[in-house]
């Protein structure tokens, strides 16, 4: 069993010399520690997930089965930023698993918050167990617990698929980032090669845009939420507030209101942008975005994505907002 405390003495990771030497340090033990055995990593292509990967491609190359689950709940692009990077790039054994209709069909009329994440965990585990089952000879399962999850829930990052598979499939795990800060796991990915696409990934949750496309979950909607995400992103990183906003996205609501589009009367959503800064997620900020940067982004949305008559600003601090909508 991993000594999950980290040293106190232990140095934190902040050049890209220090992160090669952990690298190589990890290198050497993830090679101990698997042998010539084969290990299983939920490929999300979020910054953990994809720094394991990239690490174990180092060290054990094709032992290392990588499943990326598309449940149509990823932003806009990034299912085939996984593929190009992982399997193309870095010549990694991915499956690649197109679970959308799956999904959404689960999520049909569901409009509960808490029961869309149990609906979208249940059924990752369960897609990951069938992938699991396909695969001969797998011993060992990576995942991309950092140490703030060992810190606020124990040693098992539940949502990386451990904490719900069947007892025959409880692999021995393999947890190279577990002492490490979320800071550290970046300056890692940088050294690693990883894109910064990837590398400094803003916070992502779990169930994806299923928490943003509010209420029951519909694809017409869905589609909203991912483009007008899109654009949001894309004027952000245009516009030098990618690297300095903590975190922001776009929500669609299940409500529409009168409006005018090409000189007719409409009955559409709005879309709410959200955009804030924190330092732990337990308070929250909003960023003073420039107004004319707000008119553009609202120019765009509204003209670009079908079924949107409105663009609104949530002003909204946390407490009494929370970061999400749901």
């Amino acid at each position: 069993m991993a000594d999950n405390r980290r040293p106190e003495n232990m140095e934190r990771i902040t050049t890209p010399q220090l992160a090669e030497a952990f690298i190589n340090e990890q290198l050497a033990q993830l090679r101990a520690q698997i042998g010539d055995k084969k290990v299983l990593l939920a490929l999300s292509g979020g910054v953990d997930s994809s720094v394991v990967a990239a690490l174990l491609i180092k060290a054990v190359g094709r032992q290392l089965t990588c499943v990326h689950v598309n449940h149509g709940l990823l932003r806009k692009g990034e299912p085939e930023q996984v593929v190009e990077v992982f399997r193309n790039q870095m010549n990694a054994n991915l499956v690649y698993v197109d679970a959308v209709d799956r999904f959404l069909d689960k999520l049909a009329g569901v409009a509960e918050p808490e029961a869309k994440r149990k609906i979208i965990g249940a059924e990752f585990i369960r897609v990951f167990e069938e992938e699991a089952r396909k695969l001969d000879g797998i011993e060992f399962l990576a995942q991309g617990t950092i140490y703030p999850d060992i810190l606020e829930s124990g040693p098992v990052k539940a949502h990386h698929n451990v904490g719900g598979l069947p007892e025959d499939l409880q692999f021995e795990l393999v947890e190279p980032l577990r002492l490490l800060f979320k800071d550290e796991v970046r300056v890692v990915g940088k050294a690693l090669g990883l894109p910064d696409a990837m590398v400094f990934r803003q916070p992502f949750p779990g169930p994806g845009l299923g928490v943003r496309c509010l209420g029951a979950i519909t694809r017409d909607r869905l589609e909203a939420v991912r483009e007008s995400d899109a654009i949001l992103r894309e004027e952000f990183a245009k516009n030098g507030l990618a690297g300095k906003v903590w975190q922001y996205f776009t929500v669609v609501p299940d409500f529409k209101s009168t409006g005018v589009k090409n000189d007719l009367r409409s009955y559409d959503w709005p879309v709410i942008i959200r955009a804030v800064n924190t330092r732990d997620a337990m308070t929250a900020t909003v960023e003073d975005v420039p107004f004319a940067l707000l008119q553009h982004i609202t120019q765009r949305i509204t003209r670009e994505v079908p079924g949107i008559n409105r663009v609104l600003y949530d002003l909204t601090p946390k407490p009494t907002g929370t970061i999400e909508w749901e």
